[in-house]
């Protein structure tokens, strides 16, 4: 009989590493050492970060520097917001809001996500992250 192990509150589940992200940890193994060590939301921002790239160069480059920010022991990639879980869920449910989300620059993305940080209680950040969502399906690039 097979059973499965429930998930516990809070994990994370895995994302998809894409194929040549995965070719590239391959061939630097301090990299990939580091790359098993990370968080599942750790990983996910990395590979949102290289998934964000418009053009391939952009998003080669991206692998690159992700292998040797890895090798150099960073957990996060640099000059990237992260995108809380809450959000990331939240923008999934609402397609217009995930397509204009990827559609902002880096800098409308840290004002969205500072201003939802600025909420302190839990209940706020709330119900921010779900303004934040309606707002990016009306079109609006600010919050």
């Amino acid at each position: 009989m097979n059973k499965t192990i429930p998930k516990r509150a809070g994990e994370e589940s895995e994302a998809r590493v894409p194929t040549d992200l995965r070719k590239a940890l391959a061939a630097a193994p301090k990299a990939k050492a580091q790359w098993s060590d990370l968080t599942p939301i750790a990983r996910r921002d990395f590979i949102s970060w290289i998934d964000s790239a418009k053009q391939p160069e952009t998003r080669r480059r991206r692998i690159e520097r992700a292998c040797s920010m890895l090798a150099a022991g960073k957990r996060r990639p640099c000059c990237y917001s992260i995108v809380s879980f809450d959000l990331y869920t939240a923008l999934k449910a609402i397609p217009k809001a995930k397509v204009q989300w990827s559609d902002l620059t880096s800098i409308e993305r840290r004002d969205f996500i500072g201003w939802m940080d600025s909420a302190k209680q839990p209940e706020a950040h709330k119900r921010r992250i779900e303004k934040a969502c309606l707002i990016l399906a009306a079109g609006k690039r600010r919050p």
